[in-house]
């Protein structure tokens, strides 16, 4: 099975995802700065560096590299946070994907369109962007809002949401910007990796949400 190399491995989701990749038998090197190290999941192999600068690190050939640096919760005040650490994070990460020969890059994006959080919006494309030039194979997720442990106001949102899918006007808008959890982010991101594509693969909410294993006849599926 292909190494794992993750950037934001002491984060929300990668101190959840390291555990589910180590426990499928997979070797998992996390890169943390100095420091930090007490947050690296057990198991997993602790590489020192900054996720800002692709030089203070290296990639193992042929693994699947995972992104998940960016900024806290996210909000439209942190527009600056998001031009001075998620879009430099995610040029490092792509860097040092190339120059190790990377065979899959996990990118998470955000769904688009949306009448909010355009400064976050307009960062990740720029983001995605680069991913797709890069040319490594990808899968871009494009989660709305996690749910999870200190995230769970939006679920007062969720007759809002039955309404809007319900409606064929606002349907494929409600299930575009609609609430995935944290467990089917982590999921997601395990599949993803068990399972690279060829080119660059696109996972909206809809596909985050499936509970089955996910494929070209999946809904919310795109190779784009």
């Amino acid at each position: 099975m292909p190494q794992v190399f993750i950037a934001g491995g002491t984060g929300y989701m990668g101190q959840r995802l390291i555990p589910r990749l180590i426990g499928e038998g997979r070797r998992v090197d996390a890169l943390a700065r100095r420091g930090s190290e007490s947050k690296v999941p057990r198991g997993a192999e602790i590489v020192l560096g900054d996720a800002l600068d692709a030089t203070t690190y290296s990639v193992p050939q042929d693994a699947a590299f995972v992104h998940l640096v960016g900024t806290p919760h996210p909000s439209p005040s942190k527009a600056k946070e998001f031009r001075a650490v998620d879009l430099p994070a995610l040029r490092a990460s792509v860097t040092a994907a190339v120059a190790g020969k990377a065979s899959h890059f996990v990118f998470v994006s955000v769904a688009h369109p949306a009448p909010v959080m355009q400064a976050y919006i307009e960062v990740r494309m720029e983001c995605e962007a680069l991913v797709r030039a890069s040319g490594v194979p990808a899968t871009i997720l494009r989660p709305w809002y996690v749910l999870g442990p200190g995230h769970w106001w939006p679920l007062a949102l969720k007759p809002f949401y039955w309404v809007g899918e319900a409606i064929p006007a606002t349907r494929e808008r409600s299930v575009r910007l609609g609430l995935v959890t944290l467990g089917q982010m982590v999921e997601t991101l395990a599949w993803a990796v068990e399972n690279p594509p060829t080119g660059v693969r696109v996972l909206d909410v809809a596909a985050i949400r499936s509970a089955e294993v996910r494929g070209e006849r999946s809904k919310g599926f795109s190779m784009a």
